[in-house]
């Protein structure tokens, strides 16, 4: 991994802040921007301004969905882009439907998330938006790291960490070196995940990216963790990055941050402290509504209680739920990893589901998010011009979408 981030961008910028909001901080209060995002979208409807009204409804939906609120999150986005639709403006339209995958993926609704990325980066491309468009294949590479498929998006998150260089956005490099990083560190690569973590610690701290800081420093301290069985400096680093979640309002990030710690603290064999923190994210994800927060807080759980001396017969059953609650949620890597955790435990092999045949393999992408991923172009980043306008509707999801939304 060559270069850093241009010295041309000394702070992060928040892009999703726009208009008479433009001037907030990454760092703002989530309660804050969701207080200016509220008043400014009533002035800006009153007035008539349909595009700042688009503009500030982006910034109540992403400060709701940062809150864990997603519901209103929901409405805010879809509101944002009636209001950018009825004004034309295809940038606008591409924040809203980016805004609007961001949220699906974070509900588990892989399906949907691509659609409304492979939307977004298109009508960036069309808006001649070329942050809007760099954001939401950025979101089509998260989606599919976060279903576990690394041979599709690997490369597509090395181009984006080179197009974030080039351009000198701090943030978009800290996201991409992270994630990076993620795939190294899952794969057992740990020396080259920790070199990652830690230069997006330093990117995300010289650039004030409070966000960005504090999953890294996750990272770096499941990394201390697990190969270094460093407890007592990956707590460390954990309460500074908590620190900064409470801060900001994270809720999200707070909450894999106390899963991170039970991981910490179960490696080390403090099991009744892990339980705690397991329960307590899980009661944290299942109030967010964020079906794969909650079912890898499960996976902890269980753990812990299989070491409290849960009975096998219960630990086993309780596994094989949650895989099938993981492979229906989209995690690729699901059977690995429950399949490894009952082997840890001395309780394997799991019984299969009925109906099905061991050793079945799950497909690598939904047909949705391989046509997504085959789109995405980064060379496009560098000369986005508009192509005309092309209204979409994200209103009239199909059938299957609509079921992932329940």
């Amino acid at each position: 991994m060559t270069g850093r981030v241009s010295e041309r961008s000394v702070r992060a910028s928040a892009p999703e802040y726009q208009g008479a909001l433009g001037s907030l901080s990454v760092n703002a209060s989530l309660p804050d921007v969701l207080e200016e995002g509220m008043r400014g979208a009533r002035e800006a409807e009153l007035s008539g301004d349909l595009h700042e009204a688009a503009r500030c409804r982006l910034a109540v939906a992403e400060a709701c969905r940062r809150l864990g609120r997603t519901g209103e999150a929901d409405r805010a986005w879809k509101a944002s882009y009636r209001a950018a639709r009825a004004a034309g403006h295809e940038g606008a339209m591409a924040w809203a439907l980016w805004s609007g995958g961001t949220l699906a993926r974070q509900r588990g609704a892989f399906r949907l998330a691509y659609r409304l990325l492979h939307l977004a980066a298109e009508a960036g491309e069309r808006g001649g938006d070329v942050v809007a468009r760099g954001y939401s294949l950025a979101g089509l590479a998260e989606t599919g790291r976060i279903q576990g498929d690394y041979a599709s998006v690997a490369r597509l998150h090395e181009q984006l960490l080179t197009e974030a260089r080039r351009r000198g956005e701090a943030r978009h490099t800290v996201w991409a070196l992270e994630g990076i990083a993620q795939m190294y560190r899952n794969t057992g690569r740990f020396d080259e995940a920790l070199a990652l973590f830690e230069e997006a610690a330093e990117t995300a701290e010289r650039a004030e990216d409070r966000r960005g800081w504090a999953w890294a420093l996750r990272g770096i301290a499941d990394v201390l963790s697990a190969r270094d069985g460093d407890v007592e400096r990956a707590l460390t680093l954990l309460s500074r990055g908590e620190e900064a979640c409470r801060e900001i309002r994270l809720r999200s990030a707070l909450a894999y941050n106390h899963k991170m710690r039970g991981n910490v603290l179960y490696r080390a064999g403090r099991y009744g402290q892990a339980r705690e923190l397991y329960a307590q994210a899980l009661d944290e994800f299942r109030g967010m509504d964020e079906p794969r927060g909650t079912a890898l807080s499960r996976l902890g759980l269980v753990k812990t209680e299989a070491r409290l001396g849960a009975a096998a017969a219960r630990t086993a059953a309780e596994l094989t739920a949650l895989r099938t609650d993981l492979e229906r949620i989209g995690l690729l890597h699901a059977r690995a990893l429950v399949d490894g955790a009952a082997a840890e435990l001395g309780i394997d092999p799991l019984p299969e589901p009925t109906g099905s045949e061991p050793g079945t393999e799950r497909r690598a992408l939904p047909d949705t998010g391989a046509e997504a991923l085959r789109a995405a172009d980064p060379e496009a980043l560098r000369s986005a011009d508009p192509e005309g306008l092309r209204a979409v509707d994200p209103e009239a999801p199909r059938s299957a979408d609509r079921e992932e939304l329940r």
